[in-house]
């Protein structure tokens, strides 16, 4: 498969030119990059309005994903705030959304922008802070109840908890309704076997993050959608994004298309030695969480660790993971790990001493009542107050960053009791409030 954005750069960089634009290094080395970045000079295309060497490229992306691909230089939360902005642009007017509360921050912020209505899926009784269960069936009942215009999910979540995304699609389709899918931790599972990416599901539009599951760099995304026309795509990426896009990134996504067209056979070999790891580490006594082929995540609490206490000694011994908090911890291994990586981190894993289970912590699942939109909240005028203070007070921003996870408080609820307490359980000083 060719590589247009990588050729045409390469070529630029023999020619030895006098570089009389931007960026300001003149491709000059000063950290090791330079020579490759350049900015829209002519040949190089434009990332929002492409016809050349980018297009060539999205083109040879959009084959491999079966779908029309579209690249994104600042991740998926660029993807996230442009699906939004894309209902809302279909629709013309602000969307109504129906959204499962284990969303990234950037969701909160695009509704914030657009003005978009969020209604949030009941919580069930075993969903974590990180990880949310999406039942069809419920799904459909807040369908009828609430009327939305779109079902708002996040799947693979950060535990790596995969949702029914067919039976979420066929309830949303059956009401007239779009599906929209964050689905950042997941670019690989169209890949699988049996492809199990949003769209091939019957989602309506989804992002994927390329550098957090493939070799790419940090930052490279992908928007993915057949409903929503190539114009209304580009209209609602350049609404949000700078017009200054990285050419590392975009070099980064050109080259993976290459490394794509053998990926399906790597994950053929390397899924079964992934199971081999998690086999193995629950018959030493660890519990496993999730259904994610390419996800690895243990429910340490169950096992007499904390996640913090495990990621702690992993570091010791230079084992990095994704992701750690009291119960549970996470790592992203894939084919660059190689079958001596997943062996390394089983050997470092077994050798920690397992105990009984820590008394296990239950995540308050109930929605703080709604006072103001996000939006309302989100613009008007806050103080930051110690939480021992916000009782009673109006939120007035999200008390999650990242990973998606579900917020105890989002702009516009109002902080009761309990939830203050949860906030102070959990190491949270200080929140925004509504003045």
């Amino acid at each position: 498969m060719k590589t247009p954005i990588i050729d045409f750069i390469n070529d630029y960089k023999g020619k030895k030119p006098l570089r009389l634009h931007t960026p300001g290094h003149k491709g000059f080395v000063f950290c090791g990059h330079e020579e490759d970045d350049i900015t829209e000079i002519p040949g190089a295309d434009e990332l929002f309005s492409p016809d050349g060497i980018i297009e060539l490229s999205q083109k040879n992306a959009s084959r491999l994903f079966g779908t029309p691909t579209y690249y994104s230089t600042e991740g998926s939360s660029l993807c996230v705030r442009a699906m939004v902005f894309l209902l809302c642009q279909r629709l013309g007017r602000q969307a109504r959304i129906l959204a499962a509360r284990n969303v990234h921050r950037s969701f909160i912020t695009a509704a914030a922008l657009t003005g978009a209505d969020v209604i949030w899926q009941r919580p069930m009784p075993d969903d974590t802070v990180v990880s949310v269960t999406v039942d069809p069936v419920t799904v459909e009942e807040q369908i009828i109840r609430d009327k939305p215009d779109a079902v708002y999910i996040t799947t693979p979540d950060y535990l790596g908890k995969t949702a029914d995304v067919a039976a979420v699609a066929a309830v949303c389709h059956r009401h007239g309704v779009y599906l929209m899918v964050d689905c950042a931790h997941g670019a690989y599972l169209h890949f699988l076997p049996e492809p199990s990416d949003p769209l091939a599901l019957g989602a309506d539009v989804c992002c994927t993050s390329a550098h957090k599951t493939l070799p790419a760099l940090t930052g490279a995304a992908y928007l993915h959608t057949a409903e929503f026309s190539r114009e209304e795509v580009l209209s609602a990426m350049a609404a949000f994004a700078s017009t200054s896009p990285s050419y590392l990134i975009l070099q980064s996504l050109d080259g993976l298309n290459r490394y794509l067209c053998t990926y399906r056979q790597r994950l053929r070999r390397f899924i079964p030695e992934v199971d081999n790891v998690k086999a193995s580490l629950a018959a030493k006594g660890y519990v496993p969480y999730g259904d994610e082929p390419m996800k690895i995540t243990l429910r340490t609490s169950m096992s007499g660790l904390t996640g913090y206490e495990t990621q702690s000694r992993l570091i010791e011994k230079n084992v990095y993971p994704e992701y750690a908090d009291r119960d549970f911890i996470t790592f992203l291994p894939n084919p660059q790990t190689g079958v001596r990586g997943l062996r390394r981190l089983s050997s470092v894993l077994c050798t920690f001493e397992l105990s009984d289970p820590l008394e296990q912590e239950r995540f308050a699942a109930v929605l703080p009542r709604r006072a103001m939109s996000i939006r309302d909240a989100f613009f008007a005028k806050k103080t930051v107050l110690p939480v021992s203070q916000c009782e009673g007070r109006i939120a007035g921003d999200v008390c999650v960053s990242c990973p998606p996870a579900v917020s105890p408080v989002v702009c516009g609820e109002v902080i009761d009791g309990a939830t203050a307490e949860y906030l102070r359980s959990h190491g949270v000083k200080s929140v925004s409030v509504i003045t």
